[in-house]
């Protein structure tokens, strides 16, 4: 008697080593693109046009920084002008804005909010500068770097037109452009 010898069918094995050089490779860079993925948000608020404001006779105090194609101006809606700080060939000085707010801000300890006024022409990077140089500054406190506040709720409004033989001030137009 014969004996029918079969073959032996064996499984292909499954090669996933390309597979799995791919996830070893796309996992890490996945995770660390998340940390470089981070989005802030800042809460921002509009100043109030004429027609909305309270018929109240005493105004609160409103500090306003203007950003000129030239200069950055700041101004209340009290006392007018506080100070014009000219722009160099290498930008806006914003170090100096930031010196003329901490010495408001010892002032008036109490003021949180601010209102930054842009001509149409400015960058959005200039606009972002002013807001983060508005809104605090580094300071040292036992021996740590730490946020120090100076006016953290920022208004956004178009700088209002300089008309030539124009008598009104700065803030005549009260961000409405």
């Amino acid at each position: 008697m014969r004996r029918k010898h079969r073959r032996f069918a064996q499984e292909a094995d499954l090669d996933i080593t390309a597979f799995m050089n791919l996830m070893i490779v796309l996992v890490p860079v996945l995770l660390l693109s998340m940390v470089f993925a981070h989005t802030s948000v800042l809460d921002l608020n509009f100043p109030l046009s004429g027609d909305e404001s309270t018929d109240n006779t005493e105004q609160p105090l409103q500090l306003q920084v203007i950003i000129r194609g030239d200069k950055l101006v700041l101004a209340d809606s009290n006392a007018g002008l506080i100070d014009t700080i000219p722009a160099a060939e290498s930008g806006y000085d914003f170090t100096r804005l930031q010196e003329v707010l901490k010495q408001l801000k010892a002032r008036l300890p109490d003021k949180r909010d601010i209102t930054i006024l842009a001509e149409k022409d400015i960058s959005y990077q200039t606009l972002v500068s002013a807001m983060d140089t508005v809104r605090s500054y580094k300071a040292v406190v036992a021996a740590s770097l730490v946020d120090a506040e100076l006016f953290p709720d920022i208004s956004i409004g178009d700088a209002p037109d300089l008309g030539l033989g124009a008598k009104t001030s700065p803030l005549s137009n009260g961000g409405e452009g």
